[in-house]
């Protein structure tokens, strides 16, 4: 999927340069959603070519097929050639600074003469790009806050970008799967953490297979550099600039090799602190005796914890964080796991603003084995996303309907949902009497992200007919900081009002730490995909992994619960808001 990946960057690049230079929006927004789908696509665009589907991907018209056809053919795009010469590419990597965008690059372009990342930069730092028309104090402030948050997210991938990473080296290794007995994902990766530096792949096989799978490594396809290329540890550059660390071990030694390879550095020292004292050594190869050195466990992670007398640990938890005091007692809670999951509660088909049909989505859902799903497209206040007023939304439950006749017999239900937009007042972007038509409602905000928020979501929440509050915090990890926002108030009127706490996968909202303080506080959070397209609908596992390092419990995840349960959610809290109006 390398080629989807590269043709995808080079539409995009296209079209920012054809917006800087102030081309035709029609052309722009073409290129973009050929990107978008381009980066969506579940087949290599190779195969589609081949095959004759591209012809059939809707989003994909004919100039932009010749396009692809070009770069299969001679690895490059004449058009982007062109455009390299006439727009500086450098500078506009800052696009995907916060705050920054084309009408801010073309004024420094034009004004200050920048021709450089680097030259804007200094623009902004110097305060000459105060002078410039439009850019005000709180601006420039805005941009300088999005320039620190862009180059911390230079060191560091988000666990989406290391989570698509990962799974490719790891289908690269099916080629060789017959050499090794065990792989793993780990480090910060394995514990689900927000952000990740390296990626840390570890492998067991016996020592003859070693040098055949680490001159398999080092010949990734996406490897930019070797760093090196060694008989245990090989490490490698990718094409995205990120470092790739490869060990292998004996069979004997892997549960070891991962517990040590997984555990944040505190977690792991005071695990070690406790095997001394109980006259044991713990390494990467097993657990030992002190005095003899004898090796006496470490083939499995359950051996080394159990060796020093407690109960083996998710590798979510692994901070530190209380976690070890509870598995000496054996009191760990049983963490919410991906097979609990019975549906999504939040998605978007190409009625608003994603990728696939509405019956692609519904399809896709149900060969997951879910038993409900939420179809969450936008209102019509998010003009951006292609929101739908009353008229459509009443339209696509006529298809609902249609594709109801055909699934529930087979025990899935689609649940008539959508993703209504909280206005700067706090009231909703649809009529109440519109809402108390839906199966499940989810509300968000998706404007005035620098003003405090609290008073919109505590609103919105004493609506009876809304059930989830969509990314809470108004936080896209990565790229754009949260609102300012009372997460205390609004976790205890999400509890006085049983209305559930979204935990969006897509931007990593709510944080652990957050679903932590749901989780003390008894709310009930709902994990989501936020899902534009077919591939997003995999990353409820990130989800899961986000849920369980904030110690999500079942009990709390709204997912884990049947059809029957969802439909009792919902209605007590019609029954009980209801009340209180009469």
């Amino acid at each position: 999927m390398e080629k989807n990946k590269e043709i995808a960057r080079i539409f995009e690049k296209m079209a920012d340069m054809l917006e800087f230079l102030g081309d035709n929006p029609y052309r722009i927004n073409t290129y973009r959603r050929v990107a978008e789908v381009l980066s969506e696509l579940g087949e290599d665009v190779e195969d589609l070519v081949r095959t004759g589907k591209i012809h059939q991907i809707h989003g994909i018209g004919e100039s932009s097929i010749e396009k692809i056809l070009e770069y299969l053919h001679t690895g490059k795009i004449s058009l982007y050639e062109e455009l390299r010469q006439k727009v500086p590419e450098d500078l506009l990597e800052l696009l995907e600074v916060p705050g920054v965008g084309i009408k801010t690059l073309r004024l420094a372009y034009d004004r200050l003469k920048v021709r450089s990342k680097d030259d804007f930069i200094r623009a902004v730092k110097s305060g000459q790009l105060a002078f410039l028309p439009g850019m005000g104090e709180k601006k420039i402030q805005n941009i300088l806050r999005g320039l620190e948050l862009w180059e911390k997210s230079k060191e560091r991938m988000t666990l989406l970008q290391a989570y698509e990473l990962g799974k490719t080296l790891l289908k690269h290794f099916e080629e060789v799967k017959d050499f090794f007995e065990n792989i793993q994902l780990a480090g910060s990766l394995r514990r689900r953490k927000e952000t990740v530096g390296d990626i840390d792949l570890l492998v067991s096989a016996e020592k003859q297979h070693w040098g055949e799978l680490h001159r398999h490594f080092v010949n990734y396809p996406g490897a930019k550099e070797v760093l090196l290329y060694g008989e245990t540890k090989s490490s490698i550059v990718t094409q995205e600039g990120r470092q790739v660390d490869f060990r292998t071990v004996e069979p004997i030694q892997w549960g070891a090799a991962l517990q040590y390879f997984t555990g944040s550095k505190e977690h792991n020292v005071r695990i070690r602190d406790i095997a001394r004292a109980m006259g044991l050594k713990i390494s990467e190869y097993g657990v030992f005796k002190a005095d003899s050195g004898e090796w006496i466990g470490g083939k499995t992670e359950e051996e080394v914890y159990n060796l020093i007398g407690m109960d083996w640990i998710p590798p979510e938890l692994r901070e530190n964080a209380g976690e070890i005091e509870l598995a000496l007692e054996r009191k760990l809670p049983r963490l919410v796991e991906l097979r609990d999951i019975k549906g999504d509660f939040h998605m978007h088909s190409n009625w608003s603003d994603g990728i696939n049909s509405l019956e692609e989505m519904v399809e896709a859902c149900y060969r997951l084995s879910y038993q409900y799903i939420v179809i969450g497209d936008h209102s019509q206040s998010s003009r951006v996303a292609n929101g739908l007023d009353p008229a459509k939304y009443r339209e696509q439950f006529k298809l609902i309907e249609r594709l109801r006749e055909h699934y529930e017999p087979l025990g899935f239900y689609i649940l008539r949902g959508c993703e209504v937009d909280i206005l700067p007042d706090g009231s909703l972007d649809l009529p109440d009497d519109l809402l108390e038509e839906f199966d499940f409602v989810v509300a968000s905000i998706h404007s005035r992200f620098n003003q405090d928020n609290t008073y919109r979501i505590l609103k919105a929440m004493e609506n009876p007919f809304v059930n989830l509050i969509g990314h809470p915090t108004g936080k896209a990890y990565g790229t754009r900081e949260g609102y300012p926002l009372d997460l205390d108030k609004v976790i205890q009127m999400a509890r006085e009002t049983n209305t559930a706490l979204e935990l969006n996968t897509h931007r990593a909202d709510l944080s652990p730490e957050k679903v932590r303080k749901c989780m003390e506080a008894g709310v009930t959070i709902a994990i989501v995909t936020d899902a534009h397209s077919v591939k997003h609908l995999s990353y409820m596992e990130l989800g899961v992994g986000l849920a369980r390092r904030g110690w999500a419990v079942p009990e709390l995840v709204l997912n884990t619960r049947d059809i029957s349960g969802v439909r009792e959610f919902v209605e007590s809290k019609r029954r009980l808001m209801l009340s209180r109006k009469v």
